[in-house]
């Protein structure tokens, strides 16, 4: 259990038979009255966003997530075929826990998947993945003068604005929290 006091951002707990993760917290000291703690809490499995306020000694059960390691083998339809890296079973995770995801990765790809009770309720990427440039238009010299960006298409789809000097065929280091260019990789 845990003290609504003691909630932290990223913190998933169990509350009306639904999983939430605490995306932010505030400790409010009210005049005359006591402390409370407001809340932003997603709900894992809808997505919804709510705001809950709380007293300190409110207790909650705190949910147990499981990360496995994982890698992106190929996709079948409606679902990614994904293999576990510790005993080799592979099993599908349906794609609407791909939502940003699929963006990101690409066939051999490691990333988490996460198991509440042995259900996969999503997935989660590390922070940042290597892409190649697809397609990009080419940067004239003297153009870097004042620091400009271009739009680039990578091989998984995804479009980030990227320098000049960046090329078709170039990798890059994408972070997948903002989904922006990082760095060009040798």
């Amino acid at each position: 259990m845990i003290n609504a006091g003691e909630l932290r951002s990223g913190t998933t707990v169990e509350r009306n038979g639904q999983l939430w993760e605490v995306l932010s917290f505030e400790h409010v000291k009210l005049g005359r009255g006591t402390a409370v703690v407001r809340t932003r809490l997603r709900n894992i499995t809808t997505g919804a966003v709510t705001e809950e306020t709380f007293r300190p000694e409110e207790r909650f059960p705190r949910a147990r997530i499981e990360k496995v390691d994982v890698q992106f083998l190929y996709r079948d339809g409606q679902h990614y075929v994904v293999m576990d890296t510790q005993s080799y079973d592979q099993y599908p995770v349906d794609e609407a826990h791909f939502t940003e995801a699929a963006r990101y990765i690409k066939e051999s790809d490691h990333l988490f998947v996460l198991q509440y009770d042995g259900k996969v309720i999503g997935v989660e990427l590390p922070i940042t993945v290597e892409l190649e440039v697809a397609q990009t238009d080419p940067g004239f010299k003297g153009d870097t003068a004042t620091g400009g960006s271009k739009p680039a298409t990578l091989d998984t789809g995804l479009v980030v604005d990227v320098p000049l000097f960046v090329e078709t065929g170039d990798r890059l280091k994408v972070d997948t929290r903002t989904g922006k260019y990082l760095e060009r990789v040798q």
